[in-house]
């Protein structure tokens, strides 16, 4: 398959490097050319021609933190604190799930995903293998991140599933990972920090992201979350936190000395009144910070232009600074740092050889007029109406409000209220 994108805005992401005009050609699932229109183009042999009619071509957004079938908890559990929230709300409506239903409600946060022209996410969720198939199906990459805790999950649980999703589609890869200290067993802990060592690779987990889940750490442990999985060796080959909001001085030089990724989620923390994370100084210390948007459940929307508002709306007002966090590293915080702690490293900026997940802003809207300056339009004005198309691995899956996953959107939206009716005991609301 070859397409060619001519009469573009270009936004590469690539460090120094500014819009352009020009044009981008895929040929199968990679970008074979970016640069400037030439004449001898337009007679090549092409599948597609596409003329972005002066809109922008960027990298697809990198959602970095998810918890995609969460979808049947959207709107269920509202104006609750985190504890509360997820122990007498979230668990135990969890509980009544099948593994086989993870199938559609990973899709129908899929869907959402290329609306706001999300390629890639970090999904940490149970029954990986339906969350895969999800993916594999509809053509979403999806690196999935382990969930283990005392509810479920153990060193060799891990491992298979380290082995396994890195070695099942092009499309799907793993992270090692375990929910929360709060949530898991010292024990096993101790185990996840030694499969780390053993296979080498990162580990992730929600960390520090309310004072009572921090307090609760240093009466067990005497010291902070950071600081006590770093003491244990959980980060000896880098890997990172979700949320990050209480962070001390102590906790962002460890996560300076690890290479730890911070994977902010402005959207929930301020919906369950988890906090402000101190992202301005976590980037002036060298850490670097991705986004994510955490589940439908705590949100309650997958969309990362309002992430991307919030994150610098939040820091302008924690810093007392309106110059807080400028609108070019808000995306890269979205794109190439989200590609990063993912492990997506061939899909973080636009340049030749890299994977065609790349999306098509349209600035022919009102909200992306007059243009002063692009960037900034998308970080604070941009919206989801703004996402023309969205392409993965060279496929074109979603196209002015059309998407081309192989299943009918009516088709998930019965199965996902199915699923509902089923645990909830109850019909389709009025």
């Amino acid at each position: 398959m070859k397409i060619r994108f001519k009469n573009a805005r270009i936004l590469t992401m690539k460090d120094g490097e500014d819009i352009f005009f020009g044009e981008l050609h895929v040929t199968d699932n990679k970008i074979s050319y970016i640069g400037e229109e030439k004449p001898e183009f337009a007679d090549a042999n092409w599948d597609r021609v596409i003329d972005v009619e002066k809109n922008v071509l960027m990298p697809g957004f990198k959602n970095a933190h998810t918890h995609s079938a969460m979808t049947f908890l959207r709107t269920y559990a509202e104006d609750l604190p985190l504890k509360e929230w997820l122990y007498e709300k979230v668990f135990p409506m969890e509980a009544k799930l099948q593994p086989q239903d993870m199938y559609p409600l990973s899709i129908l946060g899929i869907m959402e995903y290329l609306t706001s022209g999300i390629t890639a996410n970090f999904d940490m969720y149970m029954a990986p293998k339906y969350v895969a198939e999800a993916a594999k199906d509809t053509g979403f990459r999806t690196v999935l991140c382990g969930s283990a805790n005392d509810f479920g999950g153990s060193k060799e649980s891990l491992k298979n599933e380290y082995e396994t999703f890195n070695n099942y589609h092009e499309l799907v890869s793993y992270q090692l990972g375990f929910h929360a200290e709060y949530t898991t067993a010292k024990e096993l802990m101790l185990d996840v920090a030694d499969l780390a060592r053993e296979l080498k690779t990162p580990v992730y987990l929600h960390n520090s992201e309310t004072k009572e889940e921090v307090a609760g750490c240093v009466e067990r442990y005497g010291t902070t979350p950071t600081a006590f999985l770093d003491s244990i060796g959980m980060f000896e080959y880098g890997g990172g936190g979700f949320h990050c909001v209480h962070m001390t001085e102590e906790d962002l030089n460890i996560c300076k000395e690890r290479g730890l990724y911070v994977v902010s989620n402005p959207g929930s923390n301020c919906k369950l009144a988890s906090g402000i994370a101190p992202i301005s100084k976590m980037l002036e210390m060298g850490i670097p910070v991705a986004l994510g948007t955490d589940g439908p459940a705590s949100n309650n929307c997958l969309d990362m232009f309002k992430e991307m508002f919030l994150v610098s709306g939040l820091q302008k007002i924690a810093c007392e600074d309106a110059t807080a966090l400028d609108s070019m590293e808000v995306l890269k915080m979205a794109t190439v740092n989200g590609a990063k702690a993912m492990g997506l490293t061939e899909c973080d900026v636009l340049a030749e050889g890299k994977l065609a997940d790349l999306i098509m802003i349209d600035l022919n809207q009102p909200n992306m007029q007059p243009i002063h300056h692009i960037p900034k339009n998308i970080v604070f004005s941009g919206s989801k109406i703004n996402v023309a198309m969205t392409m993965i691995n060279g496929k074109i899956l979603y196209e002015n409000g059309k998407f081309f996953i192989g299943k009918e959107p009516e088709e998930i939206y019965e199965q996902v209220n199915a699923v509902v009716s089923r645990i909830m005991g109850t019909s389709e609301a009025i």
